[in-house]
């Protein structure tokens, strides 16, 4: 059983709230589609969607660009966390996004990967074969994870440590981030987005806008330290309606005072370093 320890949020510059902006970077093998797709009416078992796998493509083709080139007009650096798939099928564009000070994160290898259908030998071979994957390609080891469908196993946070991870962010049962303690070392449990965009799949980009426009002011209000995990995935996110709909969520987060935007790994290491508790 893991150690929890409650952390009291305090941030920097006597900051109320901490925004991480988050994009989701996801690839599935060859020939296979997400689970999910914008379209009503599902194919037969057996028959190849192309349809479906054009749709997923378009976060490595067009999304990922689009997210990057909106993020860096307002000076806001992300965290990336990306399946390890997708950064070998766009190397170049994930460099890229590093060398603009965006935060590389890992993702498993496909997002169909689940570390629960692993057994703890295959999770930490898989854990270590991604953060050699990111290694490799920006030049620097990872210290941060999620988990596809942020679902971890009891192993998870313990083979992070191990390998030098800092955060890891499969929580749910948290608002503000704490540390846990394994027996390779603690690890800061961050909060996964209660409202990605896909959410929305179906509906309208303006509910998106709508919860992070109304979620960031009522944060705002509470008058004690709070955390927003703003969430879009790169297939969908990025595509003109969403980005849309996330530029309006960023103008109106960027015109209020007392916010903090934030990597996932600038969040760890404030709370690591003991500067979180008042």
């Amino acid at each position: 059983m893991q150690d929890k320890q409650d952390t009291i949020a305090v941030w920097p510059s006597g900051a109320r709230l901490a925004v991480m902006v988050t994009v989701m970077f996801e690839a599935w093998p060859e020939g296979k589609t997400p689970p999910y797709s914008p379209m009503a009416s599902p194919l037969k078992a057996g028959v190849t969607d192309l349809q479906g796998i054009s749709w997923a493509a378009y976060g490595a083709r067009t999304g990922l660009r689009r997210l990057a080139d909106l993020l860096d007009g307002f000076g806001i650096k992300a965290t990336v966390a990306a399946n390890a798939c997708a950064i070998e099928r766009a190397p170049d564009l994930v460099r890229a996004m590093h060398a603009n000070g965006h935060e590389i994160a890992g993702h498993s290898y496909t997002q169909d990967m689940f570390l629960p259908y692993l057994s703890p030998e295959e999770e930490k071979a898989l854990i270590r074969r991604c953060s050699g994957i990111i290694e490799e390609t920006v030049g620097q080891k990872p210290v941060g994870w999620a988990s596809p469908r942020m679902t971890p196993t009891e192993h998870t946070a313990g083979f992070l440590a191990e390998d030098g991870f800092l955060w890891h962010g499969d929580y749910n049962d948290t608002d503000l981030p704490y540390v846990v303690g394994t027996p390779h070392g603690p690890v800061v449990a961050l909060q996964h987005s209660d409202f990605t965009d896909n959410r929305v799949l179906r509906g309208s980009p303006r509910d998106f806008l709508d919860v992070y426009r109304d979620t960031c002011d009522f944060l705002l209000g509470t008058g004690q330290p709070e955390i927003l995990n703003l969430t879009v995935h790169a297939h969908f996110g990025g595509r003109p309606p969403m980005a849309a709909a996330l530029h309006a969520i960023l103008t109106h987060m960027n015109d209020k005072e007392g916010l903090w935007f934030a990597r996932h790994d600038e969040v760890a290491r404030w709370v690591l370093s003991g500067s979180a508790r008042p």
